[in-house]
């Protein structure tokens, strides 16, 4: 792994950043058997769908382009509009040598969309979601309805979670071990309320019990720092992006942004204090916790 990018990756893309591992997972997800001679090449934009933490993964499957994203919380209802622009600048980057303006037909790939969701909130096996739903409705705009919309984009939603989509899982052992692996970060996680004693212990454990254990053995320290940054992320994105209530509500809601991100600050603090004493410098814990330097120098 470039260590350049160790703290902004997710744990999802360092495992799934392999072009085998991406042929077995495609196959289980698309229910197909792909020749091992049809070619798999990775060329994910960076930090264009998610702030700060890279949780997708675009890569070419023959002449088909394939966009996979994780979701940890609630499936974003935005998600297809989100794709519709990562498409437009994927596409952007890809003919950037060509001229659209010509009378030269420009080919492109074929897209597919698809959601992996982890969450803990209940959702279905599978699920679609359609950039035609986020379109205003035009009778009420007083417009005649088209039969189908002129632009359109679908989102597969697959529940990964451990015991979903049994199917998918049989058929993808990477993908089924990473589903147990965060099973047991939120199991341990209920049994400590320790995030970083959680990561540790479900590290611990999935490489005692032959679950991604060559991975993590590799990339075990690593795993523990990008998925401690990662629930941070995602905590904070939830304390910063909760919508306001109505104007009675409007002072609880302001005092519980406040506290969620003191909690948020708090465990950057604990991780720092763990990383400085495993013997991590304080550039190194900076990337990976966003404290100042003097804030570490203070620990």
């Amino acid at each position: 792994m470039n260590p350049n990018r160790t703290y902004k990756d997710s744990v999802f893309t360092s495992l799934f950043s392999d072009s085998e591992i991406l042929r077995e997972l495609y196959s289980a997800i698309g229910g197909i058997s792909l020749p091992d001679d049809v070619p798999i090449s990775i060329n994910t934009l960076e930090n264009i769908l998610v702030k700060d933490i890279y949780n997708d993964i675009s890569f070419l499957v023959g002449s088909k382009l394939v966009v996979l994203i994780e979701h940890q919380s609630t499936i974003n209802p935005n998600m297809a509009l989100r794709l519709l622009m990562y498409m437009a600048e994927t596409y952007k980057q890809m003919i950037k040598e060509k001229n659209i303006y010509s009378g030269k037909k420009v080919s492109i790939p074929y897209p597919e969309f698809y959601v992996l969701y982890d969450g803990v909130d209940s959702y279905p096996d599978k699920a679609t979601l359609k950039l035609s739903d986020l379109f205003e409705y035009q009778k009420e705009l007083g417009l005649v309805e088209k039969s189908h919309p002129l632009l359109e984009l679908e989102v597969k939603v697959l529940n990964i979670n451990e015991g979903r989509n049994c199917e998918i899982a049989n058929r993808c052992r990477k993908l089924s071990e990473y589903s147990i692996f965060i099973s047991k970060v939120r199991e341990f996680m209920d049994k400590y309320n320790d995030l970083l004693k959680a990561i540790r212990e479900a590290v611990k454990y999935c490489q005692e019990h032959d679950i991604l254990r060559e991975y993590l053995e590799k990339h075990g320290y690593e795993v523990i720092n990008m998925l401690y940054y990662e629930y941070n992320q995602e905590l904070e994105r939830e304390v910063i992006q909760e919508e306001a209530f109505e104007d009675g509500h409007a002072q609880g809601l302001k005092q519980g942004h406040a506290e969620g991100l003191e909690q948020v600050y708090k465990e950057k603090q604990a991780i720092a204090r763990n990383l400085l004493a495993e013997g991590s410098t304080p550039e190194f814990v900076q990337k990976i916790t966003g404290l100042s330097l003097d804030e570490i120098a203070g620990l």
